[in-house]
């Protein structure tokens, strides 16, 4: 993709970021329009329960159309064999680091307090909070298909092939291995469970199809409404007098004791149709969908979200877009708990500056809804 059409593409995500902040004061009465992503059945009540394996030396940056000034002047100095879908391939693992006798890492400006600015006002909590008549089931597979269609937007300029070099700006000769930074290479499990190093350009290949035949897949994300009541309770449905072979629902044996626990073990999203899976799955779901943009964080912040640049109406940028879009992510999964401090630690210095001046609300930043399996 050319460079002039590189800043559209982030205007059309300001544009939709701003429309979504602009719905978030009706988004807790939303029953009807979870339709337009495939979740628009009769909901119950929620269930509360790293760049351094790469030659890009990232260069000194050309300003946002400036042909000297660089972040410097802004800041303080200082083919497996295997099919993606398969059960052994859909996992990858962190290695450690990479080989310290490479070139010095550039400098990581976005972990700068300078370079945390949003392109947008406020917080995504609004739009992260679950709605008081959606199930939490609903809702997450919501979130995970709407963080995936904002992520293809923000690694799109990464991966179109540009006209003049004939080739993406992350490829296997800038990116020869997926890796957030020096300490974080991630592997892939091929199909003997041997972790492989391969280059982030086959590594995002495989993550993405995996991830589009996760969540187009309607055994872990099923649409369609419900047929029939749930069969955990039994009801009567006519007056008749209940036959011989008729079975008969028996009461709660307390008043405190959900019904679901007492029909039997009971986990996310259960009342709505997902598998006892389905929370594991939006657990790994979103710790791929972030180690696509920690690559991009550490291997490409530069070229080209630094040289993007809003329009004239707009003090929005590349880089500005690129937190906005990460933030909401980071919003979304802290507050659920879908990923460890683990996970999160090739991108720690710039969520501990979004948690400390409030870009993520402290209700998000402390888990507070949370989902533990049952038992802790």
């Amino acid at each position: 993709m050319g460079e002039e059409n590189r800043p559209m593409m982030f205007q059309e995500i300001k544009a939709d970021l701003i429309g979504l902040t602009r719905e978030a004061e009706s988004i807790t009465d939303i029953d009807a329009s979870l339709v337009r992503s495939g979740f628009g059945r009769n909901p119950n009540k929620g269930n509360g329960n790293g760049n351094g394996g790469n030659n890009n030396n990232n260069n000194q940056p050309k300003s946002n159309g400036s042909a000297s000034s660089s972040p410097t002047g802004y800041a303080p100095s200082t083919p497996l064999a295997h099919s993606p879908y398969s059960q052994s391939s859909m996992m990858s693992s962190d290695s450690g680091s990479i080989d310290a006798q490479l070139e010095p890492e550039a400098p990581k400006y976005f972990f700068r307090e300078k370079f945390a600015k949003l392109g947008v006002r406020g917080n995504f909590m609004p739009l992260a909070a679950q709605p008081k008549n959606v199930d939490m089931g609903d809702w997450l597979a919501h979130q995970a298909h709407e963080q995936y269609r904002v992520l293809t937007q923000v690694i799109a300029p990464i991966q179109e092939v540009d006209a003049k070099t004939g080739q993406p700006l992350c490829n296997p000769q800038s990116c020869p291995v997926m890796s957030a930074g020096r300490a974080h290479i991630y592997t892939w499990l091929n199909n003997k469970k041997e972790p492989v190093k391969v280059p982030a350009p086959k590594y995002f290949f495989m993550v993405q199809t995996w991830l589009v035949g996760k969540l187009t897949d309607k055994n872990v994300f099923p649409t369609e409404p419900l047929s029939s009541a749930p069969t955990d309770y039994p009801f009567v449905t006519t007056l008749n007098t209940p036959g011989a072979n008729t079975p008969i629902a028996m009461g709660p044996t307390t008043l405190t004791t959900p019904l679901s626990t007492l029909a039997g073990h009971d986990w996310v999203g259960k009342s709505t149709g997902f598998p006892e899976t389905f929370f594991h799955d939006c657990k790994l779901i979103f710790r791929q969908m972030f180690r696509l943009y920690a690559h991009t964080y550490h291997s490409h912040w530069i070229d080209p979200f630094w040289n993007l640049q809003g329009n004239g109406s707009s003090p929005s940028s590349g880089w500005t877009d690129l937190n906005s879009c990460f933030v909401h992510f980071i919003t979304v999964a802290k507050l659920y708990g879908l990923l460890t401090d683990r996970d999160m630690e090739p991108m720690q210095p710039l969520i501990d500056i979004w948690v400390a001046n409030g870009a993520i609300p402290p209700d998000a930043a402390s888990g507070a809804c949370a989902i533990l399996p049952v038992g802790q």
